[in-house]
């Protein structure tokens, strides 16, 4: 387990199989088993009060700030990356340049089992994100979102 550069809110419990660095979690954060939360020290993971993060989940801040809202909900084996390409390969990044940047998932939001959240997407308060969807646009609040790549299949009703 790697612990570095972190702020801790009150009642955060981390299950001692995860890894986090450069991150600041709100009071009653739960992160379940074998997750990695990482940020930079040019941008901080941020993720706020009463979240819950599912296990297996990996959360990529290096390359671009990720802020996650209040009781948001993020089921297992979630990957929420701020950079994304060939980024072993300078010659490979000529056809596929490297994506990177800012993430904001709103409050109240829910992501479902298995899904990816790619750079520069912004997720409004309220969104839902079905099972197995891929993410690489933003969605404004209220929206449920699905599919590959994900679309949006309706609006909640207040």
């Amino acid at each position: 387990m790697i612990l570095s550069n972190i702020d801790l809110g009150e009642d955060v419990y981390i299950d001692p199989t995860s890894s986090i660095n450069n991150v600041k979690i709100a009071a009653g954060v739960k992160v379940a088993k074998r997750c990695s939360l990482f940020g930079s020290e040019n941008n901080i993971l941020e993720i706020g009060k009463d979240s819950y993060i599912g296990m297996n989940t990996i959360i990529n801040g290096f390359r671009g700030k990720i802020a996650i809202g209040a009781h948001v909900s993020i089921a297992q084996s979630v990957n929420i990356m701020g950079d994304s390409g060939p980024n072993a390969s300078k010659e490979m990044q000529e056809f596929f340049p490297l994506l990177q940047g800012d993430i904001k998932i709103g409050d109240h939001c829910w992501i479902g089992t298995n899904s990816v959240i790619m750079p520069k997407v912004e997720l409004g308060e309220f969104c839902v994100v079905a099972a197995n969807s891929f993410v690489n646009q933003s969605f404004g609040p209220y929206s449920v979102i699905g599919g590959n790549p994900a679309k949006l299949i309706k609006k909640l009703k207040l």
